[in-house]
């Protein structure tokens, strides 16, 4: 009953972490976040993830400012004044370039069934899609009980091309997510959550 206990509370006891301490994290820590997202159930066991760990400041640099360029440009097409444009890339940026760890969860369709058709093959690529999700999220929970702090951006997806190259990713390996990890520099409340009532159905809508 313990154990159980202690599952739930590290669980809604999580919070998305953004400011970190100047802290290295040790590698065994950070091996024991990737054991834990690979224990994730995925499709057909498919396991079609990848993960990249950044700890290099130049490279984290390179891939926040390319990242931030794209993102200048989809603000200024979306009609958002150019200096606030300035104030949110500088942001992004310095949340990337501040962030002792980042790392970058992948995807790839090498080990998915495939189909003729495009529904069936659609459906392939979201259940891909959604196993990389599990994964990320035993991550985010494994990061919690080593006493660290997570932040599961989406950044990746609109700018999938740039991010490949930096990161010399293969062309059939797909950018998901970027999760900024460290030590936890702040004590966020915990977030709203809508009532059981208000989300769950018995036996149908």
């Amino acid at each position: 009953m313990e154990n159980a206990q202690n599952f739930y509370r590290a669980i809604e006891s999580r919070r998305t972490i953004r400011k970190f301490k100047k802290k290295k994290i040790p590698k065994e820590s950070l091996l024991r976040l990737i054991r834990a997202a690979i224990w994730a159930p995925s499709a057909h066991n498919a396991q079609p993830w990848h993960f990249i760990i950044i700890t290099s400041n130049k490279i984290k640099e390179k891939l926040a400012v390319s990242m931030g360029k794209k993102f200048r440009e989809d603000l200024l097409a979306d009609g958002f004044p150019e200096e606030e444009c300035e104030e949110r890339v500088k942001a992004s940026i310095e949340r990337m370039v501040n962030a002792p760890v980042l790392i970058i969860a992948c995807l790839t369709m090498r080990n998915m069934d495939k189909y003729p058709d495009e529904k069936r093959q659609k459906a392939e690529y979201v259940m891909a899609v959604q196993s990389v999700a599990a994964a990320i999220q035993n991550l985010l929970l494994a990061a919690h009980v080593e006493g660290l702090g997570a932040c599961w951006r989406c950044a990746p997806l609109f700018a999938k091309e740039i991010v490949r190259k930096v990161l010399n990713i293969p062309e059939d390996v797909e950018p998901q997510a970027l999760i900024e990890v460290g030590y936890p520099d702040e004590k966020p409340s915990p977030p709203s959550r809508k009532p059981i009532e208000e989300v769950l159905h018995w036996e149908g809508w």
